[in-house]
């Protein structure tokens, strides 16, 4: 066994595991009680999914043809950098729109800091 086949195996695995995380994704998608945490399970575990299997399918390329892609790499560096910012954003969107937590979470430590924020403007102005 030489190293090719070996790297091949390891981008094989990389490419597997980013499918388990997609299905995983999806049952969090499906699963969880309201928007925030589904936005966690989206992002997250779908950032890392999409994650795994671009540098599976890099590493791969890589190993069997000799050939270095820069697109996979620009998609990795891409979905590193906004994958997660978007879903902070939506999040917000949604906080801010009033979109309600689940009877199950015990505390809202966002709106509290809003209070503070909100009290100091007020004193200032």
């Amino acid at each position: 066994m030489n190293i090719s086949t070996i790297s091949e195996y390891i981008g094989v695995l990389l490419i597997l595991a980013g499918s388990v995380m997609a299905v995983i994704s999806a049952i969090g998608i499906l699963r969880f009680p309201d928007a925030y945490t589904r936005s966690h399970a989206a992002t997250k575990s779908a950032t890392l999914a999409v994650l795994l299997s671009l540098i599976g399918a890099f590493i791969f390329f890589w190993a069997s043809e000799n050939f270095i892609s820069v697109r996979l790499l620009l998609g990795i560096i891409f979905v590193f950098l906004t994958a997660p910012v978007s879903g902070h954003l939506i999040m917000r969107a949604a906080y801010r729109s009033n979109v309600k937590l689940t009877s199950l979470s015990t505390e809202d430590a966002l709106a509290e800091a809003l209070d503070k924020k909100n009290t100091i403007e007020q004193k200032e102005g």
